[in-house]
Parts: C-alpha cells; sequence; structure tokens
C-alpha cells in the first residue's frame, strides 16, 4: 500500500455553512426558488446576533445570484427578516460585481447606492437587529473615496449600541480602514488593537489583530504581484508582536470562554488565530486550537499562504496533533 497518503491523514470539512445543518438544508431551498425555508430559518434564529448574521451572510450569497429574496419580499414587503436579507443580498451583489470587474475598477454607483439604501430599509424595518448596520458599513467600501467619517462613525455607532462586541462588525470597519481600502496599516492596526483591549474576558475581539496580520500581508502580496520571496514572510508571522499577539489572544479570548464549543458564526475566528499560532511558531496554542476546530475548518486565511488542505495537513503534523 501506498505510504505517506496526507488526504487519508487528514481529511478537512470545508463546509461553507461551518457545520450549521440548518442553514445548509435552507440554502438547498434557493436553489429551487423556495423562499419559506429561509423564513423559517430566521424565525427560529431570533436575536441571536452571531448565528443571524453567520446565517444572513450565508443566505445572501446564495441569493446574489437568484430572485428567491425578490419573490419573498413580493409575498411579504414588510417583513423585517425579508428585508434585512434583501439587504445582505444587495451587498454581496455590489462586491460580486467589484470582483468580477477588477481591484481599482469602479462599480456603477448606482448598484452600490441601492445596496446602501437596501441597508437603511431594513435597519428601519428591524430596529433591534445590527446585520443591516454591518452589510453598510461593509459596503461603504465599494465607494472609490468611501464615505464621510462622519457618516461612517454614525453608522459605526448605530452598530456598536446593537452588538458592541461583533467581530463582524468589526471586521468591516477593519477592512475599510485597511491600506487596500481607506485607511492605512497603522489605522488598521490601532482599531483593532482598541478593540481588544476593551474587549471582556472571553470576548473573540482580541482576534483582529490577527486579521490586521492577515490583511497587511494580502495587501504586501499584491503589491509584490504574488512574489512570497520578496516580503520576508517568516518575520511578518514571527516577530515578536506576532508571537506576543498570538499569546494575548490565546489567553485573553481562548482560555476565557471555557470549554464551549466553536459555534458555525465563530469557526472562522478560530482558524485565524490557529493560522497565526503555526506560523508564529506558538505549537502548543496551535495544536490546542485544532483540537477545538476537529475537521471543520474554513479555507481562509489558509488559502493566501497557499492549498488550503496541504497547509492544514501539514501543520497540524507539525504540531503533533494525530487523527
Amino acid at each position: 500500500m501506498a505510504r505517506g497518503n496526507s488526504r487519508r491523514d487528514f481529511d478537512p470539512d470545508f463546509d461553507p455553512d461551518h457545520g450549521d445543518a440548518p442553514l445548509t438544508s435552507a440554502r438547498q431551498d434557493i436553489v429551487i426558488g423556495r423562499w419559506q425555508g429561509l423564513r423559517e430559518l430566521l424565525r427560529v434564529t431570533g436575536p441571536d446576533w452571531l448565528a443571524r448574521g453567520h446565517r444572513v451572510r450565508q443566505l445572501a450569497q446564495g441569493c446574489a445570484g437568484s430572485s428567491t429574496v425578490e419573490s419573498w419580499l413580493a409575498a411579504e414587503p414588510h417583513s423585517g427578516d425579508a428585508l434585512v436579507l434583501r439587504a445582505a443580498t444587495e451587498t454581496a451583489r455590489a462586491f460580486n460585481v467589484a470582483i468580477a470587474a477588477g481591484r481599482g475598477t469602479p462599480i456603477d454607483q448606482q448598484r452600490i447606492d441601492t445596496a446602501v439604501l437596501s441597508c437603511l430599509r431594513a435597519a428601519d424595518a428591524y430596529p433591534d437587529d445590527p446585520t443591516p448596520w454591518i452589510s453598510l458599513i461593509s459596503v461603504a467600501r465599494l465607494y472609490p473615496r468611501g464615505v464621510r467619517r462622519q457618516e461612517l462613525g454614525r453608522w459605526w455607532d448605530e452598530l456598536h449600541g446593537r452588538d458592541p462586541y461583533s467581530v463582524e462588525g468589526h471586521l468591516q470597519v477593519l477592512h475599510y480602514y485597511s491600506s487596500r481600502w481607506h485607511g492605512t496599516h497603522g489605522l488598521m492596526y490601532d482599531f483593532a488593537r482598541d478593540a481588544a483591549g476593551v474587549a471582556p474576558s472571553g470576548c473573540p475581539l482580541p482576534v483582529l489583530v490577527q486579521y490586521a496580520r492577515v490583511e497587511e500581508f494580502r495587501y504586501a502580496l499584491e503589491a509584490a504581484k504574488g512574489r512570497h520571496s520578496s516580503m520576508g514572510i517568516g518575520q511578518h508571522w514571527s516577530s515578536d508582536g506576532a508571537v506576543s499577539d498570538v499569546r494575548r489572544t490565546w489567553e485573553r479570548w481562548i482560555m476565557g470562554r471555557g470549554d464551549q464549543d466553536v459555534a458555525p458564526g465563530e469557526l472562522r475566528d478560530v482558524n485565524y488565530l490557529a493560522h497565526a499560532a503555526c506560523h508564529a511558531g506558538a505549537h502548543d496554542i496551535a495544536a490546542a486550537l485544532f483540537r477545538m476546530l476537529g475537521r471543520r475548518v474554513t479555507r481562509a486565511p489558509w488559502a493566501y499562504i497557499g492549498e488550503p488542505e496541504k497547509q492544514l495537513v501539514r501543520w497540524r503534523k507539525e504540531v503533533g496533533v494525530r487523527e
């Protein structure tokens, strides 16, 4: 028999729904244009903002290429859930157009405006929900010059007032402030560290620093046109500051959260910390995180370094995790 077949050693589960079976079932309804399953899923999710945000974003990706959410709105034009999903869907559509057009190519401002208006309408229809404000801050990136600081600040205040520890909400602001969009590396890191600094024990916000490090890497990679060897990769991930950040996030977030299972909405966050721990040489932390994750993994951020499955197989072996 052949030896060294890494795919048999570890079989990663890249389920885009992160193990959320009810979400997977609802997303299958989108394919056949059936909106009732989406309505029921969001109804039972209620004000669990972590689960709701994850589910809305995934549903929006599916709805972006269909008319399912429009069919729902035609049947129930005043449904807060439908309007929230429509806002996220218009945001996804705007980003899909931007990605297809290519970096640096402006897209039709009317499309961005449509998404913004959808977000504001959803916020009015479901006043307690932070999700439309997350979508709003996200789509603001697509304006060629961003939005006025006062406007972004007002949107942020609305979001923060509803869900002050939302990783996704903070992450959208972090992206906005990054050098790839409308800010600088310094501004991005300042925002990440400030948010991490006020987070209570067990809160995942410290992982924003790991997101910032990946964002900086992607910016440098684009500038280098993919030439990894020219970037000093090792130092980027394993400097004293990077190592300290990993251990700080581990202690403040993971050590403070107890033995809770990793929820679908936080699976990506744990992957970002595991990725940072591997590259920082913090193998004890990486091993513990891999055990928490099991087979459930996300393609990002592993895909920014190489082929995700190969990365995961390699690092699990290197830090001493066996099936």
